[in-house]
């Protein structure tokens, strides 16, 4: 069982791009159980390789998690019974302050929505942020993927 430890925050412009990696991850996925205490996700990259995960607990920043490789046919089939909207996104690896910052721009009904991830257990401080990083959104359900595929793009724009 692996604990997730993860921090979101929205972007403040876009001056991440020039720190970010070459390689980016375009990202389709969907959920077939989405509560607040738990969901499923599959998740296809770059329309090669597929992932189940499942994720319990309502704590804002750790949750358990395991993630599990699907056959990209299995997943693709599984489509018929997502939940909500399919998420499109693009992630981006930006490193920064020796962390790796995941950045998922989002596509479709979610377009112009950008969130930066920090997977870390460790408490960064606010100086150690990066000065691209906007309003903390951690703990706030509306940013939660599950929540972005079944009621779409957050009330309150940031």
């Amino acid at each position: 069982m692996a604990e997730e430890v993860e921090r979101k925050f929205l972007i403040a412009g876009d001056s991440w791009q020039a720190e970010s990696r070459p390689e980016a991850i375009a990202i389709r996925q969907f959920y077939v159980v989405a509560e607040p205490d738990r969901s499923v996700r599959i998740r296809i990259m770059n329309g090669e390789k597929a992932t189940l995960t499942l994720k319990f607990g309502a704590q804002a920043r750790v949750r358990q998690e395991f993630e599990y490789p699907l056959a990209l046919d299995e997943a693709l089939g599984l489509q018929s019974f997502a939940i909500g909207n399919v998420i499109e996104k693009t992630r981006n690896i930006v490193p920064h302050g020796g962390f790796l910052y995941e950045v998922d721009v989002f596509g479709g009904a979610l377009a112009g929505l950008v969130i930066a991830e920090l997977e870390t257990d460790q408490d960064v401080p606010a100086t150690s942020l990066p000065p691209w990083l906007g309003r903390e959104v951690t703990g706030d359900s509306a940013y939660y993927n599950a929540s972005l595929a079944l009621k779409g793009f957050p009330e309150t724009r940031s």
